[in-house]
């Protein structure tokens, strides 16, 4: 019986003892506390050796107490006990525990050639932290470095990485690395991880691979790292023209939807009324200083939603622009109607007026409009295209005003009177059609998409004056080539403008690549007067 309770107690100890070694375990784990010591003494040499081994090690706390060396926390006792300085008391980092700084601890001091030694050993000892941003800084830092002997560390790193933007950043500081290798094979390796990594900084350094030195001979000696540089280099060659290519791609649909806002409002009007409005590009202009206004209300009185003045701004440069159109139309343009040069006179006369208005409001010289928070920046791709976000909001605010003014248009009364007064005008008035404030309506809702425009401008640089001078040709150039009145035209024509011109700019410039696409458009009109998409209706006739 005796026995029997013996055994039972036995178990019982050594269940409770195997449940105490994992949490002794935990309270005790820390760093050895024999390669802490040396950096409590005197001897640099010594704690250059310490600063290497805990660079190596995998620990999180050898990442910890090179911080604190770096940053002067660290601290040394008279029996010879390393300390980590929290701001709230003392860590051991060879227990693990928490104590209060003893009174007498001194900081280590450290010197120039330890603090470089610290920068190396950290970078490598980051190279194993949990938070994959602390291992991306740790690998860039590994790319500056020439010491041979981090290689093996960053090698091991690279097998158990699975992010793959810390994994491209080991490789360019592997490849840095055994670039000065005496074995070509590892210089070739060196040479391949450049090219697969397409980046432009390393387009320098595989040149000079494939050059000459004074006397002629190659810089690289072994013919089969030069031919690999060579293949990196056209690599890197056709990134480059790919990005060049998406990068005109994306600026040219960019400007083609400032085009498509610009062009919207003057094709519903010039498509039904015929009006040559030279003033549309100053209602742009007027769009943009109303946001320049609403934003500044908003920096007076509401400086807590500063970044959704934009949202603001758009309703009130929709109505002040409308309300402009319809003043313009009851008062001058109407009594103009068939009429087109008195028109394009009196609607320049009306430009001129506008802008010396503004003149006298807000000053000659140009405004600045901020974009909010939410609009700034961009978004990397291909590793060297930003496609920045005020231009991306930009399209697609174009395509969703276009979408609203084609369900404006085709579902909707005043859509349809809008529609019939374009294909034929008498015939609408003698059915009914109020064709007089019809044609109110539709120069106030054309004028209105104008100042939309404006606002979209504002955001893609200054605001002046003048603004609206840069884009009323290139508006009718879009409604001419798209057809009159023609929605898909206006639309097709102004992306495809916007991207022509951002295409051949590279090539030819800016004004040259404007003359280029005005020669192309007068001869396609030649052949095709009535644009891309012909208008419909016995008034054509």
């Amino acid at each position: 019986m005796r026995l029997a309770l013996f055994a039972i107690s036995l178990r019982r100890l050594l269940a409770a003892w195997l449940l105490a070694m994992p949490m002794a375990a935990a309270l005790g784990a820390g760093l050895d506390a024999s390669l802490l010591a040396p950096l409590a003494g005197d001897d640099t040499d010594a704690k250059l050796e310490a600063i290497g081994k805990l660079g190596q090690s995998t620990q999180a706390e050898a990442a910890d107490v090179l911080a604190a060396m770096g940053s002067d926390r660290l601290y040394a006792t008279a029996d010879g006990r390393v300390l980590v300085d929290t701001g709230k008391g003392a860590l051991d980092p060879a227990t693990g525990q928490s104590l209060t700084m003893p009174a007498d601890a001194s900081a280590v001091m450290i010197n120039n050639r330890l603090r470089r030694a610290i920068d190396g050993a950290l970078a490598e000892s980051r190279l194993h932290a949990a938070d994959p941003a602390q291992r991306l800084a740790a690998a860039q830092r590994l790319q500056q470095t020439s010491q041979a002997s981090v290689l093996p560390q960053i090698v091991a790193a690279l097998d158990k990485e699975k992010d793959p933007q810390v994994r491209a950043a080991l490789e360019i500081a592997q490849a840095n690395l055994e670039l000065k290798s005496p074995d070509a094979n590892v210089r070739r390796h060196a040479v391949d991880i450049l090219g697969r990594s397409l980046n432009t900084g390393f387009i320098p350094v595989l040149t000079a691979m494939t050059g000459r030195d004074a006397q002629g001979n190659y810089t690289e000696a072994d013919a089969g790292v030069r031919d690999a540089a060579a293949a990196a280099l056209r690599a890197i060659d056709r990134h480059l023209a790919a990005i060049e290519w998406a990068g005109n791609l994306f600026y040219g649909i960019s400007l083609g939807s400032v085009l498509l806002l610009a062009a919207l409002g003057l094709a519903i009007t010039f498509g039904l009324m015929g009006v040559i409005n030279m003033a549309h590009g100053e209602l742009l202009m007027i769009g943009a200083y109303a946001t320049f206004a609403v934003q500044g209300a908003f920096r007076a009185w509401a400086p807590a939603w500063l970044d959704w003045y934009v949202i603001a701004a758009l309703p009130v440069a929709f109505v002040v622009t409308a309300l402009v159109g319809m003043a313009l139309e009851r008062t001058v343009i109407r009594w103009l109607y068939g009429r087109p040069l008195e028109t394009l006179l009196a609607t320049w006369g009306i430009s001129l007026i506008l802008m010396q208005l503004v003149r006298s409001l807000f000053g000659a010289q140009n405004v600045e409009v901020s974009n909010p928070g939410w609009m700034s920046g961009g978004v990397t791709v291909m590793g060297g295209l930003v496609l920045t976000y005020n231009r991306i909001v930009i399209i697609v605010f174009s395509l969703l005003v276009l979408f609203f003014v084609w369900l404006l248009l085709n579902h909707t009364r005043l859509g349809l009177f809008v529609r019939a007064i374009t294909q034929n005008r008498r015939m609408a008035d003698c059915v009914g059609v109020p064709t007089g404030r019809i044609d109110m309506l539709a120069f106030g809702l054309g004028s209105g998409i104008a100042g939309l425009a404006g606002v979209a401008l504002s955001q893609l640089g200054n605001v002046g004056p003048d603004l609206g001078r840069g884009y009323i040709v290139d508006s009718f150039m879009v409604v001419v080539l798209g057809g009159v009145g023609q929605l898909a035209g206006t639309v097709i024509a102004a992306l495809g403008l916007g991207g022509l011109n951002k295409i051949m700019e590279p090539y030819a410039g800016a004004v040259l690549a404007k003359i280029a696409i005005l020669v192309l458009i007068v001869l396609f009109v030649q052949k095709r007067p009535q644009g891309l998409f012909a208008p419909r209706g016995r008034s054509v006739e």
